[in-house]
Order: C-alpha cells, then sequence, then structure tokens
C-alpha cells in the first residue's frame, strides 16, 4: 500500500492541524469553512456557492458511499451533481473510508478529487477545528504538503466569486408557457429541475447580464444562489431595481435573498462562520411578528442581510432560529420574495419545497 503524504492545514489565525493525503497532492489556500450534514459530500463539492473555499465535513466518516457517475439527463443538466466539476479548493474530513459501498457509486471519492485535481485531507481533529472556527470565525487558510512549496494565504471573498462560476452565455431549459429569468449568480442545477417541474421555459443569463435589454417579456425572475461578498455584484443589483419598474414577480434564492435586498436598500454583512449544513431551523414571520410555522433547511452562505437595515415598505419572511439573522425578505405590496435557505435542498430536507409553487403561482 502507498504510503500516504504528510499535510499540514494552517489557519491565518495561527493553529496548526496536521493529517494526511488521500486527494490531489498541491499547496492550496482559500476560506476555511464548516459544514454539518452528515450526507450529500457530491452535491455539496459541486455546489457553485464554495468556490473559493476549503471545506471541512464535521460529519467524522466521509466517502464511505463512494461517487456516483457524471451522467445527464435528457435536457442536459447533471443527473446527480450540481454542477460540472467540483468548486471547493480543498476537502477536510476526520475519517476517509477507503472502501465504498453503493448502488449509484462507480469510483471511490479519492479518484474523484485526483482526476479533478483537487486536495483531499484526513486525519484533521475536525472537532477542534471547528471549534476554533467558531471561536475565530471562518478564516483565510492553506493546506502544505510535507517538502512542498510554500502559498501566502488569500482570502477569496477580496475577489468576485460570482463571476468565476457563472455562465458565460445564455442557456434555455424547458418549453413551458410561462417565461422566467434566472440570473445565474453560481446556480444549483436542482433549482432548475425544480423549476423545470412547472410549466416554465427559463432563460438563463450570465450574473452581469442586462437582462432589461434581452427584448423578451419575461413572466418573472429568479435570482440563484451564489459565492462569495453579493456587495461585489453591483451590476446584478442595478438590473433588479430596473426590473422591479415592470412590478412582475420576483424571487431569490440564497445570494438570491441578499441581491434582492441590496436592490431594495438593506445592507448585507458577513457572518462569524455563516450557515453550512442540513439542519439550520426557520421560522416564518407574517407582518414582522413570529408565527408557528418553523422548517428545518439546506442552508450554505457566509452572507446576511441585515434586518435593521430592512426598509419599511420590507419586511423579513424568515429569520433563522439559532442566531435571529435574517432567511428571507418580501415586499408588503409587490410580488417580490426571498429565501436565505435552499429550498430545493440536494441534499437535505425538502420542506420548503413548495416555495417554488408559491413563485409558479404568482407568473
Amino acid at each position: 500500500m502507498k504510503t500516504k503524504r504528510n499535510v499540514t492545514l494552517v489557519l491565518e489565525s495561527g493553529q496548526q492541524f496536521h493529517g494526511t493525503s488521500f486527494g490531489y497532492e498541491k499547496a492550496v489556500n482559500g476560506e476555511v469553512v464548516f459544514n454539518t450534514a452528515m450526507m450529500g459530500y457530491p452535491e455539496s463539492l459541486t455546489d457553485p456557492s464554495y468556490s473559493g473555499q476549503i471545506l471541512v465535513m464535521t460529519f467524522p466518516l466521509v466517502g464511505n458511499y463512494g461517487v456516483p457517475s457524471a451522467s445527464e439527463e435528457a435536457n442536459g443538466l447533471s443527473s446527480f451533481y450540481e454542477s460540472d466539476h467540483i468548486h471547493v479548493r480543498a476537502l477536510v474530513v476526520s475519517d476517509y473510508s477507503e472502501e465504498y459501498s453503493h448502488w449509484n457509486a462507480n469510483r471511490s471519492l479519492s479518484q474523484w478529487l485526483k482526476e479533478e485535481k483537487i486536495v483531499g485531507i484526513e486525519g484533521i481533529d475536525t472537532r477542534e477545528l471547528t471549534k476554533v472556527l467558531r471561536e475565530h470565525g471562518s478564516v483565510p487558510g492553506k493546506i502544505i504538503f510535507e517538502d512542498g512549496e510554500d502559498i501566502p494565504f488569500e482570502d477569496p471573498n477580496l475577489v468576485n466569486q460570482v463571476a468565476i462560476v457563472s455562465t458565460q452565455e445564455i442557456e434555455h431549459y424547458g418549453n413551458g408557457q410561462k417565461k422566467v429569468c434566472l440570473v445565474d449568480m453560481g446556480v444549483k442545477q436542482n433549482i432548475i429541475r425544480e423549476l423545470l417541474k412547472y410549466d416554465v421555459s427559463i432563460t438563463v443569463v450570465p450574473w452581469d447580464c442586462d437582462f432589461n435589454a434581452l427584448g423578451e417579456s419575461f413572466d418573472g425572475l429568479f435570482i440563484s444562489n451564489g459565492p462569495g461578498d453579493p456587495n461585489l455584484c453591483g451590476k446584478t443589483v442595478e438590473h433588479v431595481r430596473e426590473f422591479m419598474k415592470c412590478g412582475k414577480p420576483i424571487y431569490g434564492i440564497c445570494m438570491g435573498n441578499q441581491i434582492l435586498s441590496l436592490a431594495a436598500g438593506a445592507k448585507v454583512e458577513k457572518l462569524k462562520y455563516g450557515h453550512r449544513g442540513h439542519n439550520q431551523p426557520v421560522r416564518l414571520m407574517e407582518n414582522g411578528q413570529p408565527t408557528e410555522k418553523c422548517f428545518i433547511t439546506s442552508q450554505n452562505h457566509g452572507y446576511a442581510v441585515n434586518n435593521e437595515t430592512i426598509p419599511a415598505d420590507w419586511e423579513p419572511l424568515f429569520v433563522n432560529m439559532n442566531d435571529g439573522s435574517n432567511e428571507g425578505i418580501r415586499h408588503k405590496t409587490m410580488p417580490w420574495f426571498s429565501a436565505q435557505f435552499h429550498p430545493e435542498a440536494c441534499s437535505g430536507p425538502t420542506d420548503t419545497e413548495f416555495i417554488f409553487g408559491q413563485f409558479f403561482s404568482l407568473l
């Protein structure tokens, strides 16, 4: 058996964690974040919202069900992934399972990481690492291999990550009656799958595309999830504000919530360590007051809307039950609303899948 190469995860705050490699071997840097999900690593790794990040899985055993094939559906969407490649810069786990077993697996996680040249390290005390991140917040980090090169730290949030992951050209899906413009900030493919369950035609446009100037009469606007700091996406915000003048329905997910909030005039700020996992509880709000309706949601974001800055003609739609942070907004009179969490899940709970139906009913 080949001896695994020793590797060190170094945080900008000074802490070091030692382990061994099971993926591609190269020095790499990024923002170190943690995810509390117990499963769903193929979906998480291919989620564009993780662009620029070193992902730490808090669940100790990873890799035991392998990786599914990269097959596509008839419409060109991936059958099992959330995009066509891995977006994390590195994966950090406590215990990597060499052996895997699953009806849908065709290779190991290690093989997949090596094929896509993504670093994977194991033997890390992820419980202690997560405690450090909770105390200091998500911080820049780097992974250095024994006898390998050293590299500087980098904060990926200083770069427009959306511009890196967004489509570069206009794409079309479906042939339904209602026409939806989907702004690709780093869209998960299950969002498109969920929308296609309804009678819609979807036009996917790049993040900086002026969809108002396309000459098409869209019935509604959909703003997707995406990575990094939404404050760097001023062009998108301007285009959303222009679309508001027509009064048609708008719905945003994750970064879409933040973009809609910025367009409304609210402020978006960085969270200490973000929300990443499948067990984030949110509460529905009505007329500014909490209701008894609560949901368990899948989430992946490091920024949140400041509730105190939401304009008077808007109101919070959901709030996080752990820390009280914003989880969605809606306009009091216009058909504009959003969710900070992922109602399309994949992976995760589907408690809030009904929101797609609410959007379609407004078209």
